[in-house]
């Protein structure tokens, strides 16, 4: 074999140097969001499974009446006996115990996507961050036709920040996140 074949298999079979990933503060806050929002909805999802068998009404009337409740809404001037509340309360005096163990195993199993989003985005996995965008993504225009449906300020913000998701993590997506094979520059 040639000197110039040789050094032509040492250069295509040298694999260029890896740059380390950035240092990304708002990766770390989108992370840890998407990991607290599994974590909570698991929680919820085994609190739910196992209330299941309980009073409800009654026990949506004992949360209405704990001091701390009573405290939040007495600061936000919210009266316990409005409207809002009154149709919550008729609405859980209708749930059965399966449509609440069904909710219950919904809620875990959606807590698995927060939670592998995470998870990947920890380890700066480049499948991650796509299904970070995507998950995020899919929820705009449910949001969007909630919004024209019925104008709320929380679900305005919750539009902003999951548009913002969206965009950070697809403008950033090639220096936050490691690509399985990496790529040669000639």
């Amino acid at each position: 074999m040639s000197i110039l074949a040789k050094a032509r298999v040492q250069e295509l079979s040298a694999v260029a140097p890896v740059a380390p990933l950035r240092h990304a503060p708002t990766l770390l806050v989108i992370i840890y969001f998407k990991l607290i929002k599994g974590i909570l909805f698991i929680a919820f999802g085994v609190v739910f499974y196992f209330h299941s068998t309980h009073d409800l009404p009654a026990e949506w009337d004992g949360l209405l009446k704990q001091p701390l409740v009573v405290h939040v809404f007495e600061r936000l001037s919210i009266h316990p006996e409005n409207r809002f509340f009154q149709d919550i309360a008729a609405q859980i005096a209708n749930v059965t115990k399966h449509e609440v163990r069904v909710t219950a195993l919904g809620m875990m199993l959606f807590s698995l996507f927060p939670l592998v989003e995470g998870t990947g985005m920890l380890y700066r996995a480049f499948w991650a961050g796509w299904l970070a965008i995507g998950e995020s993504a899919f929820f705009v225009p449910i949001e969007m036709y909630e919004l024209a449906r019925k104008f709320s300020p929380f679900m305005l913000l919750v539009m902003i920040v999951n548009i913002l998701i969206v965009y950070y993590l697809y403008v950033n997506r090639e220096t936050l996140f490691r690509h399985h094979h990496p790529h040669h520059k000639p």
